[in-house]
């Protein structure tokens, strides 16, 4: 078998490696200054992940009569039944501290006539509760004013276009971690303390709000090493992508969550608001509900709509720039016409198991943000506790390795060998890819069944059968493939993992939803966690 590339793999020593450069990562990073910290991501720069398109913002109880009971008792509600009671009243009661480093550090958060920060409702939230900046460019703006931060931390050392390609574990702790990137080749990393904060999984699925970096690979990795994995069947669909032609399956622009928040409605063909029958609280229901009412009339060949003209009249557009801006480079005029929209793959809540400081189930492997699950958003997350939550989880996994000491004697002495990795052309490899997502659109989406589920598994087994079968080609694979392979190994790989644990959980709660067990069960109400030897024994 050939090797990928004919170089030899290098070794680099780092203190604390980061990996991920969305709001997890950033925060991580600058909360553990001074002590030095290796920062990576994939993506040529640093602006990169879900973090910069959020457009929703940070949940915090800090207006006049709200409180962290409130949101609390909010996020319990919207988990149904396997939110965490005690991890969700962490975050909450910590919600506001964390905001207030956030403004220390210099965010500039919107603010009303009277220089207090601006409070929005948003789904599912009885009060409002919900911070942005620059609108509904909170993701941007966020992300943005943290970059500019990292980059005045000398403690912090950046590696830009640099894939993380694999961790290495021996005797169930991480000694590192294995990177590709086009000017230094294959490293080995050496470091006893690795953070994923690499994102989510919505590339899986062909209908997604999120970026095309989005590939699981923090979760993959974690996998591979034989963590263990909690609850990866709970998927969230946003409701209000909206719906227009793609090539290739490229994201769907995403409308808000805060756009219902500040009263645009949901109209099906006829121009009537069909969620006043579907729910009590209409177009504010939990996402879960709103997207399978969207889907069970999109799936039917009906369109359905969204009205922003309520939201822009008079000043209050000024709220929405990003909205307007879609919707006007799509060819709509949001001011004198509904917009058409369609549910798609929009957070995971499910992830790599973590405890209340972000410690995996493999000794030296940390994680928060969205590749993480702690137990608060349970079987589906509230409105605006994303950011949040990996904003709290981040200090919280710096808090833990501030003080922790580098532990020079259970460093291996060998190298690890260079990777195989397969010469495929690249149009064989995303059509296998394009395949793996239309699977997952079709029979792991809003609506789900058994012998479907297990037929996908099937469908997806045989895909990841084949890619192991083109390893060991006649030639190594070229250095613009080796990102192509990884993401398109570990993005299956994932969808398997998704597809076992949705197979598995024979009950519909949250985001999961079976129409061949279409009510919750009690004997379900529980987390499910697994690691991917269940694949194995499964096989």
């Amino acid at each position: 078998m050939r090797r990928a590339t004919d170089t030899m793999m290098s070794v680099q020593h780092d203190d604390i490696i980061v990996v991920g450069s969305g709001i997890g990562g950033l925060v991580c990073a600058l909360s553990l200054a001074p002590r030095p910290v290796t920062l990576i991501t994939k993506t040529p720069k640093l602006q990169g992940g879900s973090s910069l398109w959020a457009q929703g913002g940070i949940a915090a109880a800090v207006g006049p009569n709200d409180s962290p009971q409130a949101h609390a008792a909010d996020t319990l509600s919207a988990g149904a039944g396997l939110s965490d009671p005690e991890r969700a009243r962490e975050l909450t009661d910590e919600a506001a501290a964390s905001l207030d480093w956030l403004v220390r550090e210099g965010i500039p958060f919107d603010r009303d006539i009277h220089g207090d920060l601006a409070l929005a409702r948003e789904a599912a939230h009885q009060f409002p509760r919900v911070v942005h900046a620059g609108g509904d460019t909170t993701g941007q703006v966020l992300v943005s004013s943290l970059i500019d931060r990292v980059a005045g931390v000398p403690s912090v050392k950046v590696l830009e276009d640099t894939l993380a390609y694999d961790l290495v574990v021996e005797r169930g702790r991480v000694q590192g971690l294995i990177t590709f990137s086009r000017e230094n080749g294959w490293v080995f990393r050496r470091a006893p303390q690795v953070v994923l904060a690499t994102g989510g999984i919505g590339m899986a699925w062909w209908r997604t709000t999120n970026p095309v970096e989005a590939t699981g690979d923090g979760l993959a990795m974690a996998a591979r090493a034989g963590a263990r994995l909690t609850n990866l069947e709970f998927v969230q669909f946003h409701p209000t992508a909206l719906a227009v032609e793609t090539r290739g399956g490229a994201s769907l622009p995403l409308l808000t969550e805060a756009l219902r928040g500040a009263g645009a409605l949901l109209l099906d063909e006829q121009g009537e608001r069909f969620m006043l029958l579907e729910h009590p609280l209409a177009e504010l229901a939990p996402r879960d509900v709103v997207a399978r009412c969207i889907e069970k009339r999109t799936s039917a060949g009906q369109r359905v709509y969204l009205d922003l003209r309520p939201v822009l009249c008079g000043s209050r557009s000024k709220s929405f720039p990003t909205a307007i801006r879609t919707a006007t480079k799509a060819g709509f005029d949001p001011f004198n016409e509904a917009l058409p929209i369609a549910p798609a793959a929009h957070y995971h809540m499910g992830g790599i198991d973590v405890d209340d400081v972000g410690r995996t189930s493999i000794d030296g492997l940390w994680a928060c943000g969205e590749v993480a699950t702690t137990g608060i958003h349970g079987a589906n997350r509230l409105a605006s506790n994303s950011l949040l939550e990996a904003l709290v989880w981040a200090r919280r996994v710096a808090s833990q390795l501030t003080d922790v000491p580098v532990r020079q004697d259970d460093r291996p002495n060998s190298i690890p060998p260079l990777p195989h990795v397969a010469a495929v052309d690249p149009a064989t490899l995303q059509e296998q890819v394009d395949k793996t997502r239309k699977i997952m659109s079709r029979h792991v989406g809003i609506v789900r069944s058994g012998d479907a589920l297990g037929a996908a598994y099937d469908e997806l087994s045989a895909i990841d059968q084949q890619l192991d079968d083109l390893i060991g080609g006649t030639s190594p694979a070229q250095q613009d493939g080796i990102r192509q392979w990884a993401e398109a190994r570990n993005l299956i790989l994932v969808a398997r993992l998704v597809t076992f644990a949705a197979l598995r959980r024979e009950e519909s709660r949250g985001a999961h939803y079976r129409d061949d067990y279409p009510r919750p069960r009690p004997e379900w109400r529980r987390q499910q966690s697994l690691t991917v030897d269940a694949l194995v024994e499964a096989h």
